[in-house]
């Protein structure tokens, strides 16, 4: 029998699952800090995560036993994946399982930023009727949206959009152009062309060196004015300070974030109606959440095939 341990939140359905399975002993020990993680890790061969889960070579030095990490999201930069790889322990994720959460939530950050519901929210609950100058909001069909990175949620959202009527490039120089057809998107060659002609940038790149602050001063900078910047990618990837910065100079229209560096941040916040803060929760619904536990299941069963 192999021991998993369970150190992040899952479905409820993987539980019952794992529990029924012979093959498994299950521990179910969610936590949150990497010194709770290496105190617990000992002895498991199956290692269950989430991203706020920080996977370091301390933890995995912990478990001398340790065969799988099973990651229940996309990306997997919480995890020293070198230090696993010296160790020969295998690393699985769960890219696009949810991907269709996340697309949702950033097309409905586009509608409440390009129709300015925050600010009429705060008129209306102030007592101020204030609707004189709603006829000088767009709908999405006006905007042109640039997506940074067309991968399983950027092409979600490219198609959503696409079915408001938005005129939709990406920018993605490892898709391939039939890729870029099938995904709903014009290729855009360069990021800041990308950047020059959209109205509204959403980002969805994974965490890597390269990646790391690719949205900073200078490329804010050459947006147009008063254009709106989402970020539910990672939090690393985006110049925060830049960003608020230029919403405080009305440079940018609006700004929403769902993904932070550290999380939870640590900054206080400006009082603006033009910014939408989450706090991670994109892809998090609860169908993406019990896809999530079924594929997981699936994919450490099959390791063990």
């Amino acid at each position: 029998m192999k021991r998993l341990l369970i150190a992040a939140d899952v479905d409820r359905s993987f539980l019952t699952r794992a529990n029924a399975d012979g093959r498994f002993t299950i521990v179910d020990r969610p936590v949150k800090s990497e010194e709770e993680l290496a105190a617990i890790v000992g002895d498991c061969e199956i290692l269950v995560t989430r991203s706020y889960n920080r996977v370091t070579k301390r933890v995995i030095d912990a478990a001398p036993s340790l065969e799988l990490i099973a990651q229940g999201t996309s990306g997997t930069d919480n995890i020293d994946v070198d230090a696993a790889r010296a160790r020969s322990i295998a690393v699985i994720n769960m890219p696009g399982e949810n991907a269709n959460a996340v697309a949702e939530l950033v097309i409905a950050f586009m509608i409440s930023l390009t129709r300015t519901v925050p600010a009429y929210d705060r008129e209306m609950r102030a007592g101020i009727w204030a609707r004189d100058d709603c006829a000088t909001r767009h709908e999405l069909r006006h905007h042109r949206l640039g997506i940074i990175g067309l991968g399983q949620v950027g092409m979600r959202v490219s198609r959503l959009a696409a079915g408001f009527g938005m005129r939709v490039t990406a920018f993605d120089p490892y898709i391939s152009d039939d890729d870029f057809a099938q995904r709903g998107a014009a290729r855009v060659t360069s990021l800041d062309a990308l950047l020059r002609e959209s109205d509204i940038v959403t980002m969805h790149v994974p965490f890597t060196p390269e990646t790391r602050g690719m949205l900073g001063a200078n490329e804010i900078a050459s947006m147009p004015r008063g254009a709106i910047v989402i970020n539910a990618a990672r939090g690393e990837v985006l110049d925060v300070d830049a960003a608020l910065a230029a919403l405080s100079r009305n440079d940018l229209g609006g700004l929403a974030l769902d993904v932070y560096d550290p999380e939870p941040p640590l900054r206080s916040w400006p009082d603006d109606p033009h910014l939408i803060l989450t706090p991670h929760i994109a892809g998090c619904t609860t169908e993406a959440k019990s896809a999530i536990g079924a594929k997981l299941y699936e994919k450490i069963c099959a390791h063990y095939v």
